[in-house]
């Protein structure tokens, strides 16, 4: 089991994937689309499949983002609730990710390039995964990561202003 160290709370992550090249974000990658799938305004649903975010905003709207999603042996599906909110978090590789990668430091720390959660973390409620940013841009869109569902920094940072923690999240293949 990784921890994810923001500051002076310690939250057990696993299955983060690292990324190690810094990017820019394409500008706009978020946009406004109908959505009728039955959620409440305020709910997060991943689409794996589609590697799409949506923040329900209700009305039959919600806001789209791209998103990379666990790679295949790597998916999950199920509800959950947002735990935590945290700000340029450290990152330490989870077992897997340690296992595959040897050569990655026990700890990384927040706000530098090789940092894969990129720019916040919104971790989830069981300690396995996190919606985060990355620092790779090129891959949002592609199924990529150990579980996380990663997305453009700026994307992140906006999704991070609209959830609470206790946000739903609803993750579908």
């Amino acid at each position: 089991m990784a921890h994810l160290v923001s500051r002076s709370v310690i939250i057990a992550l696993t299955a983060c994937t690292l990324a190690s090249v810094a990017g820019t974000t394409p500008a706009a990658a978020r946009e406004v689309v109908p959505f009728r799938d039955g959620y409440s305004a305020g709910t997060v649903v991943v689409k794996t499949s589609e590697r799409r975010l949506y923040y329900v905003l209700g009305n039959g709207q919600a806001l789209r983002y791209p998103v990379g999603v666990g790679r295949y042996g790597k998916q999950w599906s199920g509800t959950t609730r947002i735990s935590g909110k945290h700000w340029h978090p450290d990152w330490s590789p989870p077992s897997d990710v340690k296992r595959d990668k040897p050569f990655l430091p026990n700890l990384i720390r927040g706000g530098t390039s090789r940092n894969p959660m990129g720019v916040a973390a919104l971790t989830l409620a069981g300690g396995q995964y996190a919606i985060h940013g990355t620092n790779m841009p090129g891959s949002v869109g592609g199924f990529v990561s150990y579980g996380c569902i990663r997305m453009y920094n700026a994307d992140v940072t906006d999704l991070y202003g609209r959830v609470g923690v206790g946000t739903t999240v609803v993750v579908t293949r």
